[in-house]
């Protein structure tokens, strides 16, 4: 049993939970929970180590996995939540390809907020997105709170990192939408049948100057009660799911 908060492989997962850039120079990402281990595990991802308290040893033995086992305060070092779930693997991150041609991307335009960009990713796999494309400026895809919130969708749907030059040319031959409340175009008058892009820019600054030189119809929602605005995931859950209603 590992009993020591000072154990080189406990700081490197204390590394790797805070700092993105270790994570991007390791190639490495941590998963808590044994939701999101069973995802990863049954995506194919083999586990570099796995973590574990004696409370969660059935749960391996059930996973048929072998891991080390660590003090509950070690846990508790290693751990972004306030309540660790007593499971902790580091993965190699995924290497994503954007499919040949894809006909339905969500783009995220400086999505800041890890709990925002994690439902996104699960909003888009859950409605059958084929590529998520993140531009410059939003966080990092495997900050843990992205991997959380995402509830396995990072082993789900591609999640690529460009920039707008190569979102420019991964969109050619789609209608780019920009999500808009101010936009012409009711969301459910809009032809989604046919290939599309759909760009969501950030809450606080709305998309940026890149965004808009691309897009070719702005949508928005019709909003009672005097409403300003939603929150990014749920505008975007809306538009993702007219778009998978018309297709269906």
């Amino acid at each position: 049993m590992i009993t020591s908060t000072q154990n080189d492989r406990v700081k490197e997962v204390q590394a790797l939970q805070t700092q993105a850039k270790r994570r991007r120079k390791a190639g490495r990402m941590v998963l808590e929970g044994v939701r999101l281990v069973r995802d990863a595990l049954q995506a194919g991802h083999v586990a570099e180590t796995l973590f574990y308290t004696a409370d969660q040893s059935e749960t391996l033995d059930a996973l048929n996995i072998r891991g080390l086992e660590v003090s509950a305060e070690v846990m508790r070092t290693m751990s972004d939540t306030q309540q660790p779930q007593g499971i902790i693997g580091v993965f190699a991150t995924p290497q994503f390809t954007l499919p040949d041609q894809p006909q339905r991307v969500l783009i995220l335009d400086a999505i800041r907020d890890p709990g925002n960009l994690g439902t996104l990713l699960r909003t888009a796999a859950a409605a059958g997105v084929e590529a998520v494309v993140l531009a410059p400026g939003c966080v990092d895809a495997f900050n843990p709170k992205v991997l959380r919130s995402g509830m396995g969708a990072h082993f789900r749907v591609p999640i690529v990192e460009l920039d707008w030059a190569q979102i420019e040319s991964t969109c050619a031959g789609l209608t780019v939408y920009l999500a808009d409340g101010q936009g012409e175009t009711r969301y459910d008058a809009a032809d989604w049948s046919a290939g599309w892009a759909l760009i969501t820019g950030s809450e606080a600054h709305g998309a940026s100057e890149a965004a808009q030189r691309i897009t070719q119809q702005r949508v928005y929602i019709p909003m009672a009660a005097d409403t300003e605005s939603l929150n990014a995931a749920a505008a975007t859950a809306v538009l993702l799911f007219e778009a998978q209603r018309q297709r269906l």
